[in-house]
C-alpha cells in the first residue's frame, strides 16, 4: 500500500492549484452572479490541458489517467466553491474520456480537437422528464434505423448540463436513446447530437439556484436525421458506456466536494481563531472546535474513498486488475459520502459565521447551493448510490427494485 504522491502527481496538483487560485478563485462571485464562465477562463484551462484532459494526445488532450483527473477536480473545487467550473470540468473529463474510448476515429477527429481546445462543448444527455437514474425503465427517446443505415431520433432530454454553452460554442451532447425496445438494457445506443443551429432540436433552459455558472436545461428531438457516422460505439452498448461514464464522474464529484469542503473549513477555522466572544476566541470553545475536528476527519475519510475509486479505475484500465463493478462500488461510496460531508461542512461553517454566514458578503452560501446539487441527483441520487452498495453487500437477488 502506498498513500504517497508521485512527482508527476505533485507537479500536476501545483500547476492546477496555481492556475485555479490565481485565475478562478477571485472571479467566483462574478461567475455566480452573471451565470456565465468567462471565455478567458475556458481558454486558460484549455492552454494548460484542463479542458477534457483525459482525451488522447492524438486529439489534443493529455491522455490523463483517472487519478490525475481527480487531482484536478479537487483543486478546481477548492478554487470555485460554487462548483460551476468543477461541473463543467467533470463533464468534459469523464464523458470526453468515454467518447474518446468508444467513438469511431473519424468521429473523434471531427469533434475532439475542438473540444480539447476549449472551442466546443461535449455534454451528456441521459435523463428525461419521466425519470433520471432509472435509465432502463424511464428512457422514452427512440432511435430508429432507416433502410439506408442512417437513424431517425425522437424524444426529450431534461436536466442536462451545458445547453447554453453548447448553443454558444457548438459541439455535441452524447445522447442515449433506445434502439431496440425488446432488448432491455442491451437495447440502448449513444449518438453525438449537435444542438447549435439544428432545425430538428428545440432547447429549453432551467434556472438553478446553485452552480449557476453552467447552464441546465433540456432539448427535444423531432425526426432528427443522423448518419450512422454519429453513432458512438457499438449499437446496443449505450447502457454500459453510460454506467462506465457515471463511475468516472462520481470519482470526480467526490474530489470536487473534498476540495470545496476543505476550502470552506479553512475559511471557518481562520474566522473562529480571530472572532472573540465573552473574552476569548470562538475556537477555544469545544462547541466549536469539536465539530471542526469531526469535519476535518470526515473530509479526509471522503478523500480516501475518492482516491481509492480513482486508483481502482486506473488499475482496471491500465492492468485489468479490477472489473467495472468493483470500481463502480467505490465510485458509489465516494459519491454517497462526499456531497453530504461537504454540505454539512459548509452548513457548520455558516453557523460559526453567524449573521455574516447568511449574507452574500461571504461566499459560504455559494458552496451550500453548489454542493447540494450533487446529493440531489447529479450522476445519480443518494438512494441510487445506496442501491449500488447494497447490491454488492447483500446481493442483487435481494436488492433489484424490478423484482
Amino acid at each position: 500500500m502506498d498513500f504517497g504522491w508521485t512527482e508527476e502527481q505533485q507537479m500536476w496538483r501545483k500547476t492546477v492549484r496555481d492556475f485555479a487560485q490565481k485565475k478562478i478563485a477571485p472571479r467566483v462571485r462574478e461567475i455566480d452572479s452573471t451565470s456565465h464562465i468567462p471565455e478567458d477562463i475556458i481558454r486558460g484551462m484549455a492552454e494548460i490541458g484542463l479542458w477534457a484532459p483525459t482525451v488522447s494526445e492524438e486529439y489534443g488532450g493529455q491522455g490523463m489517467n483517472v487519478t490525475l483527473a481527480t487531482i484536478a477536480a479537487e483543486e478546481l473545487g477548492r478554487a470555485d466553491i460554487s462548483l460551476a467550473i468543477p461541473v463543467m470540468y467533470l463533464v468534459e473529463a469523464s464523458w470526453g474520456f468515454i467518447f474518446d474510448r468508444y467513438a469511431s476515429p473519424a468521429l473523434k477527429q471531427e469533434i475532439l480537437p475542438k473540444v480539447t481546445a476549449g472551442r466546443a462543448f461535449l455534454g451528456i444527455a441521459t435523463t428525461e422528464p419521466g425519470g433520471g437514474s432509472d435509465i432502463e425503465g424511464a428512457t422514452r427517446a427512440r432511435g430508429e434505423k432507416q433502410a439506408d443505415g442512417s437513424w431517425l431520433l425522437n424524444g426529450e432530454k431534461l436536466y442536462i448540463s451545458g445547453i447554453k454553452e453548447s448553443l454558444r460554442m457548438g459541439g455535441i451532447h452524447m445522447t442515449l436513446v433506445r434502439t431496440d425496445p425488446r432488448a432491455g438494457h442491451r437495447g440502448f445506443t449513444f449518438f453525438a447530437v449537435p444542438l447549435k443551429d439544428n432545425p430538428h432540436v428545440t432547447t429549453t433552459l432551467i434556472e438553478n439556484w446553485g452552480r449557476t455558472g453552467i447552464s441546465t436545461g433540456g432539448f427535444t428531438m423531432e425526426n432528427l436525421p443522423l448518419a450512422d457516422h454519429y453513432r458512438i460505439g457499438e449499437e446496443g452498448r449505450g447502457f454500459y458506456y453510460a454506467m462506465e461514464g457515471f463511475t468516472f464522474a462520481r470519482a470526480l464529484i467526490g474530489a470536487t466536494c473534498v476540495g470545496a469542503a476543505e476550502a470552506a473549513l479553512e475559511m471557518g477555522v481562520e474566522y473562529i481563531k480571530q472572532r472573540k466572544t465573552f473574552g476569548k476566541p470562538l475556537a477555544a470553545y469545544q462547541g466549536i472546535n469539536f465539530p471542526a475536528a469531526e469535519h476535518f476527519t470526515d473530509i479526509e475519510a471522503a478523500r480516501l474513498l475518492t482516491y481509492k475509486a480513482a486508483w481502482m479505475a486506473d488499475e482496471m484500465y491500465e492492468r485489468g486488475a479490477f472489473k467495472h463493478k468493483d470500481v463502480a462500488l467505490y465510485g458509489a461510496m465516494a459519491k454517497l459520502r462526499a456531497p453530504i460531508m461537504a454540505f454539512e461542512t459548509f452548513n457548520e461553517v455558516a453557523n460559526w459565521l453567524g449573521a455574516m454566514g447568511y449574507s452574500k458578503e461571504y461566499p459560504i452560501e455559494m458552496g451550500i447551493r453548489g454542493v447540494r446539487s450533487y446529493s440531489i441527483g447529479a450522476e445519480g441520487g443518494m438512494n441510487i448510490m445506496r442501491m449500488i452498495i447494497a447490491r454488492e453487500l447483500i446481493g442483487g437477488e435481494y436488492t433489484n427494485p424490478r423484482q
